[in-house]
């Protein structure tokens, strides 16, 4: 079966991008990144790409002033060039414009440090420790206009503990995002991740399925 060309879009330090890389460093795995690109030129994820042999590009937004969908339409550009076929938000710190996302409707996902749909938008475990929750995590999803909605792929769950500070539960959370991001993109790229009347059905005869729609590593 031909692997899913999937472009990823980052801002800075390209953790889960690096997870995903070494995901894709096996040759059973059904992902094959064609593109990393970045909004800014200094982001260490554009150097991690290229020590993977990954393409790796930089599309700088400040160029374009207002003009959002004039710096979306080069993007998708770039990204059409590159015959990407599904696009992985990792850490890419721009809200993009509904033009955008609904071009790439169902082919677009996320991954976000919190149970969705608690906590969305900055500061997730700050949030998360003033309200006081005993459980927190990530979430992957497809992505939708408004900010960190859209249906749920997978979602990872740990505790928080009573000496946290928000360095200590992020660190927890981003481990746990490691597992979660290559687990979930890799049901999508297999099929076994379809979203039907907003909601993602699962192929429960994927041998991963029920770990990536709900990964507990505290379990």
């Amino acid at each position: 079966m031909a692997k899913m060309k999937v472009a990823v879009l980052i801002s800075g330090r390209g953790s889960n991008l690096q997870a995903l890389l070494d995901a894709c460093a096996d040759p059973d795995y059904p992902v094959e990144i064609v593109l990393v690109l970045s909004n800014k030129a200094g982001a260490l994820g554009l150097e991690k790409a290229r020590k993977a042999g990954v393409a790796a590009s930089f599309l700088d937004h400040t160029v374009y002033g207002e003009d959002r969908e004039g710096y979306e339409k080069d993007l998708d550009e770039k990204l059409r060039a590159e015959g990407v076929q599904l696009i992985a938000l990792a850490g890419f710190m721009r809200i993009l414009t509904s033009w955008f996302v609904d071009k790439w409707k169902d082919r677009m996902v996320n991954i976000h440090p919190s149970l969705l749909p608690s906590f969305r938008g900055v500061s997730t475990h700050e949030r998360a420790l003033e309200q006081g929750v005993r459980i927190h995590g990530a979430t992957v999803h497809y992505v939708r206009a408004e900010m960190d909605d859209g249906p749920i792929i997978g979602q990872a769950a740990v505790p928080v503990l009573p000496t946290d500070d928000p360095e200590t539960l992020a660190a927890r959370v981003l481990e746990a995002e490691h597992k979660l991001y290559p687990a979930c993109l890799r049901l999508v790229a297999e099929g076994k991740a379809r979203v039907t009347a907003e909601r993602v059905k699962i192929d429960k005869s994927a041998a991963a399925a029920e770990d990536a729609v709900l990964y507990n590593p505290g379990g």
